[in-house]
């Protein structure tokens, strides 16, 4: 580690590219610190303790949600209609075709359409939010005015975070929508470091081994899951130009065990969150006795740990599967096989190559799923059972964590390698 780290430094452009990527994090936290006007700030800290539906939020914004910052729905909006548009490419055959055809410039166009629908969906949060925040007397004296002009400047904040979020991923140090949500969470470890520190006490120390030892079972899984590839063996059929044989060697088609990464767990909390901005903002509007109620059975419904643990690890499963199945196209990779001249020893080559990759794929997706679920879910297991509420750190963050490190590693070596080619 090192020697990498040595060898990062040496390198001119990447160690400049890295200090560009921090520069743009330092503006990212610094944007965070500056609230809205008219908060309550002892109100807004006992608001938050006790919704759990907020530090949700809270974990998609970056960790400025708590303080009501300008950003404070982060890139949640993007998240949201990134969502809406893959659940359309199963829809409308045009935006498939413009997702995994027309290749990179298909792909701008369709993450262009998505950062449009980003805005509306911006506004209709921040309104909601606002209206709650201001029933729940966090924000007091809001005029219509105020009420207008506090939506442009949380709507521009979101604007502004993609674009921070593209000259990340334009740097190529790793994705810049997740760098900003990796920030957020590791910006509250200190806090929370701080926090356990004071309120420690010798009989808690079981609780504390707990919550170790569950972290370091879901940091050693993410990192199974996210390198745990299947081998598929492939064969190149011999061909003859002039006097010479190519092919007639053999290797390895590897499919990843989880091939959705963390996408599945994001997926799952937007739908999660949804319900319960429904249930939270409802009544708001419409004060009708059957709504009232209704609204607080969903709100209760799920601030059940018991329930909310089963819909998160269902969802979770689900969305695996539903990610897997739109990124990940059996057909073409056969046709590309089909192309090189490659084949699966005793697998005809065409349709039934594509079904036997696709049974492979469901197979092990099955195992990934199944795993990735019980990961998310793990951290409610030892809290229920240790009865601890306090440690803030929970499995979703763990995941999101140890992916984004994951992957700004990889491509970090990949640069390197690429250096050491030239």
């Amino acid at each position: 580690m090192l020697q990498k780290l040595i060898r990062i430094y040496k390198s001119k452009d990447l160690r400049n590219k890295i200090l560009y990527v921090l520069g743009i994090l330092v503006i990212f936290r610094l944007v965070a610190s500056i609230p809205i006007p008219g908060i309550d700030k002892q109100r807004l800290i006992s608001f938050f303790e006790g919704n759990q539906f907020l530090g949700l939020l809270n974990l998609f914004s970056g960790g400025a949600l708590d303080n009501l910052s300008i950003v404070m729905l982060g890139v949640g909006p993007y998240i949201t209609a990134s969502i809406i548009m893959q659940l359309l490419t199963m829809i409308f055959p045009n935006l498939k075709a413009m997702y995994f055809e027309e290749g990179e410039s298909g792909r701008h166009k369709f993450n262009q359409i998505s950062r449009y629908l980003s805005v509306p969906l911006a506004i209709l949060q921040s309104y909601g939010l606002l209206a709650l925040l201001k029933n729940q007397g966090v924000i007091v004296n809001l005029s219509g005015a105020q009420l207008a002009l506090n939506i442009t400047v949380i709507t521009a904040g979101t604007v502004f975070l993609m674009w921070l979020g593209e000259l990340i991923s334009e740097a190529g140090i790793g994705n810049g929508v997740s760098i900003i949500i990796f920030v957020g969470i590791i910006s509250r470890l200190p806090t929370s470091i701080q926090q356990t520190l004071v309120s420690y006490t010798p009989s808690e120390i079981p609780v504390y081994v707990g919550f170790i030892f569950s972290a370091v079972l879901v940091i050693a899984g993410v990192v199974i899951l996210n390198e745990g590839d299947r081998n598929v063996p492939i064969s190149y059929a011999k061909r003859i130009r002039g006097n010479r044989v190519y092919g007639g060697v053999s290797s390895n088609l590897p499919l990843k065990v989880n091939q959705a990464g963390v996408i599945p767990i994001i997926f799952a909390i937007s739908i999660i969150l949804f319900p319960q901005m429904i249930g939270n903002i409802l009544p708001l509007i419409i004060s009708s006795g059957w709504v009232v109620r209704a609204s607080s059975a969903i709100t209760n419904f799920m601030q059940n740990q018991f329930w909310y643990s089963v819909i998160y690890f269902i969802l979770v499963f689900l969305f695996t599967y539903f990610y897997t199945a739109v990124t990940f196209d059996p057909k073409a990779i056969s046709d590309n096989l089909q192309k090189q001249g490659a084949f699966v020893p005793g697998i005809r080559p065409g349709q039934p190559t594509a079904d036997y990759i696709s049974r492979i794929m469901s197979r092990i997706t099955l195992a990934g799923g199944l795993a990735l679920g019980l990961i998310a879910v793990l951290p409610y297991i030892i809290r229920a059972a240790t009865g601890q509420t306090a440690l803030s750190i929970g499995g979703t963050a763990i995941l999101i964590v140890v992916s984004v490190v994951l992957d700004i590693m990889k491509q970090t070596e990949s640069q390197m390698t690429m250096r050491e080619y030239e």
